[in-house]
């Protein structure tokens, strides 16, 4: 909304109602304007730019569902709370289902009626945002945040992305170092072209070369067919190889010799494939200490490493965490309607700002889900926040419930071992290898143990 103030439409047949609404609102420093009947309504939203429509239901004329079908058929799209005297459950759900941000029965709740107002004010202006911001990237999520490190690299994004230079992004677990990959093949020259992702630390080693580089039939025991590579499903576009750090040093090899002659060969074939890739690359290792192991080829580093970008940790830009729970709920509320309406108080960000957040951007916009689906507000609260996000509490009533659970330490212990494999999996996004090498063990173990435990993705 481009005004300061946003405008709010009072559709009720009662003068009476109307006077009321008014002066409430217009304590609240709202704009207001007033109809007593559909058509009106209808007349106004044709010139006037409002922001939202408290709308009666029984109103002479035109009633306020039938206004409400009216607005969604000319494509108005404006949050509609409608306002009944005659509510039932009935009533509630067909509103709801054709489209309205809220019922509210007669006489309103001042104090409901004004947090659905903001929270549908908030709702609308967070759409036109994201729509906006949609339509200018071709559907790829804004990056968002405000604190300097953001800044800058959005400021790097928009020097290196119209080049053909490549780029290694570093950085922990859950920051979004394939948003930045998206970003930068969005402001490239090359936006029209693929965008080809490979997890290669999901893939395993002996199979990491035909997915890259492809196969012929018969190259393979199962290679019944031919199979193009992802280095020829991205010509001509952006190759983004995520986990780099997980290829075996063969592929490596393969993949340097690639970068060395723009030329790819296919496994089991003779022929020479011309490709023009640009290549992006991430890994949460470093990548220097790799290359002292022997585990990482540093001429391929070299290649890789041309325009270094590094995303820091949530921990390290907890101002962003308020922008980012406003994305999350309108996400949320854009997908579900369980979720529409509901909000984080002041006090429960400001608690969500003192988490470490180990698992970063990710762990944060599942916090936000589990926050608003178990409250039983329609504002999160911080006393919600320390229950179902606090890490001391969450763990000493862990430890508390397998102790009771469990009558013996045989089973206490399994118990134990079995939520510490499931949380180091997720951790890892379900990564055998990285979670075998993160705990150390074989990764033949974590295969017995999950089918031991029963543990599944």
């Amino acid at each position: 909304m481009s005004r300061n103030k946003a405008t709010i439409l009072i559709t009720d047949d009662e003068k009476s109602i109307r006077n009321s609404l008014r002066e409430i609102l217009e304590y609240e420093d709202y704009r207001v304007l007033e109809s007593e009947d559909g058509e009106t309504a209808l007349q106004l939203l044709e010139g006037e730019q409002v922001d939202l429509l408290l709308l009666d239901v029984k109103m002479k004329g035109m009633d306020g569902i039938e206004v409400l079908e009216e607005i969604r058929e000319r494509g108005v799209e404006l949050p509609v709370i409608l306002v009944s005297g005659h509510g039932t459950i009935e009533l509630a759900v067909e509103a709801t289902k054709k489209g309205a941000y809220d019922f509210i029965e007669k006489p309103p709740d001042l104090n409901r009626l004004l947090v659905s107002i903001r929270n549908a004010l908030l709702n609308s202006r967070l759409r036109h945002e994201n729509r906006q911001m949609r339509s200018r990237l071709h559907g790829v999520q804004p990056i968002i945040g405000e604190s300097l490190e953001m800044d800058r690299i959005r400021q790097v994004i928009d020097k290196v992305a119209p080049s053909h230079s490549r780029v290694l992004i570093t950085g922990e677990n859950g920051t979004g170092k394939e948003l930045v990959a998206l970003w930068i093949h969005e402001k490239s020259p090359r936006n029209s072209e693929p965008f080809v992702d490979v997890n290669c630390a999901a893939i395993p080693s002996e199979l990491l070369e035909s997915e890259l580089f492809g196969h012929e039939k018969g190259a393979f025991t199962g290679a019944d067919r031919q199979r193009t590579g992802k280095f020829e499903q991205a010509d001509g576009g952006t190759l983004f190889l995520d986990e780099v750090g997980d290829m075996s040093l063969e592929a490596q090899a393969k993949v340097l010799r690639a970068l060395q002659e723009n030329e790819i060969r296919r496994v089991g074939g003779s022929e020479s494939i011309s490709v023009d890739v640009r290549v992006l690359a991430a890994t949460n290792k470093d990548l220097s200490a790799e290359i002292e192991k022997g585990e990482f080829r540093e001429d391929l580093y070299h290649r890789l490493n041309v325009i270094p970008i590094h995303v820091p940790p949530l921990r390290e830009r907890n101002e962003d965490i308020p922008l980012l729970i406003e994305a999350f709920l309108e996400q949320l509320s854009s997908n579900d309607i369980l979720f529409e309406g509901r909000s984080l108080s002041d006090d429960a960000v400001e608690e969500l700002q003192k988490h470490p957040w180990p698992g970063n951007v990710r762990e944060l916009q599942n916090a936000v889900e589990r926050l608003v689906l178990l409250s039983s507000n329609q504002e999160v609260t911080r006393e919600d926040v320390q229950q179902y996000v606090g890490q001391e509490q969450e763990t000493g009533e862990l430890l508390s419930g397998l102790a009771s659970r469990n009558r013996t330490f045989q089973a206490f212990k399994e118990e134990a071992e079995k939520i510490f494999l499931q949380q180091k999996l997720r951790e890892n996004d379900w990564n055998i290898s990285r979670t075998a090498e993160e705990i150390d063990i074989q990764r033949s173990h974590i295969y017995n143990k999950m089918k031991k435990y029963d543990i599944k993705k």
